[in-house]
């Protein structure tokens, strides 16, 4: 019977920095891969931004991974990585595109070493066209694929409260890698892949909806646009709570709210009769569902709404979310340590959800058990003396449960 970590055995080399590629291999690390991170000898991850292991950020995407620091710029530091390969499954990079050719580490030299690896690149924009070469952080992203825009008050766009575009082309990598890893043990030859995806293309997954929104409606989708079509609500109650409502088209959910609001009188208005009317003439319907809700406070309206059968949620905060009891029941966090929690794997396997099997490694904390793997105890004194590789004085990846 397989365990809730299918992906043991599966070993990973993490070349990436900051989100995008770090969270593609820590989901990977979630599902039982052995995830090596290689980082730089002076600093390691940007992402550790000078804290080492008490960067939140970093902590967050690279527990359960084990750390290689080796100098890239040096030839003995790239012929490391290039004896590990045969030994690994996945390797995975976020840089601009170039960069790993310019390093020797590109797709045509690694798969030519191991054909049977799956080689992910997620880069900003894609490895072509006129955006190939320009910069690329979250924000970027969002913005040029249509994002920011789709959530900004029509002509009055804003930034965005979290990196989405980061996180979800890691998730996209993730599925780009895993789908690979199958396609790779039922072909013939167990031959790799290469994989390419971007922020820019990854983001298309949260926008198609609102492209398909736009071709029926002529008209540019923003953050009200689909309300109406949504037929949801986020109404105030009497003691400042928000509640968000969504009922979509089954008329059913129509006739459960307007028994949880005590059948007010414009339930009977032809303008809100049918789901077609409420959609057209929804924006004359919601502070009418407003003027209702400020009437009681947020239990009251919640045991209405659930005795009514209506599809709704409070509105949560981030800082409440580790102590909602669904999220509880879920068992969606860690236990804290160091003041933060860490967010387990989204899913559930065989009844058990995958955490995060450690807590994420000091720069370097297994480079000497790493290189032993290729070289003999002398060849790696001489290369940590020579600075092209880097080992931890300590290491801080116990368990984190």
């Amino acid at each position: 019977m397989q365990n809730n970590r299918p992906l043991s055995g599966i070993r990973v080399l993490d070349l990436g920095s900051f989100i995008a590629g770090p969270y593609a291999a820590e989901i990977m690390a979630m599902l039982g891969a052995d995830v090596v991170k290689i980082e730089p000898t002076t600093g390691g991850d940007p992402f550790r931004r000078g804290e080492g292991t008490a960067s939140p950020y970093f902590v967050q995407a690279n527990a359960g991974k084990r750390s290689l620091a080796v100098n890239l710029k040096a030839p003995e530091g790239r012929d490391l990585v290039k004896a590990l390969l045969p030994n690994f499954d996945v390797f995975i990079e976020n840089s601009r595109p170039g960069v790993m050719e310019r390093l020797g580490l590109g797709a045509d030299v690694v798969r030519t070493i191991n054909p049977s690896i799956i080689y992910a690149s997620a880069s900003g924009f894609g490895d072509g066209g006129p955006w190939r070469d320009r910069a690329a952080y979250d924000t970027i992203g969002l913005s040029m694929s249509g994002f920011l825009s789709l959530m900004s008050d029509k002509d009055d766009f804003q930034l965005a409260g979290t990196c989405i575009g980061d996180l979800t082309t890691g998730l996209v990598t993730a599925l780009g890698i895993v789908s690979a890893l199958v396609g790779r043990e039922i072909s013939p030859d167990r031959q790799g892949a290469e994989l390419k995806t971007s922020l820019l293309e990854a983001m298309t997954t949260m926008t198609s909806d609102a492209l398909t929104q736009m071709f029926e409606t002529g008209e540019r989708p923003h953050r009200e646009s689909r309300h109406p079509a949504a037929n949801s609500f986020c109404p105030r109650t009497a003691d400042g709570s928000s509640i968000a409502v969504h009922l979509s088209s089954p008329q059913k959910f129509w006739l459960a709210f307007l028994k949880a609001m005590d059948n007010p009188a414009f339930g009977d208005d032809p303008r809100f009769a049918t789901y077609a009317d409420r959609r057209a003439n929804y924006f004359e319907l919601r502070p009418l569902v407003e003027a209702e809700f400020i009437k009681h406070g947020k239990e009251e309206w919640e045991r209405r709404l659930i005795e009514a059968d209506v599809p709704f949620a409070p509105i949560v905060p981030v800082d409440e979310l580790p102590d909602n009891e669904q999220m509880k029941w879920l068992d969606m966090f860690e236990p804290e340590r160091n003041g933060q929690r860490l967010v387990r794997a989204p899913w559930r396997i065989n009844g058990e959800r995958p955490g995060k099997p450690t807590w994420a490694p000091d720069i370097g904390a297994h480079t000497r058990e790493l290189a032993l793997e290729v070289l003999d105890p002398e060849a790696v004194d001489a290369l940590i003396v020579k600075g092209v590789l880097a080992q931890a004085c300590t290491q801080t990846t116990e368990r984190t449960r």
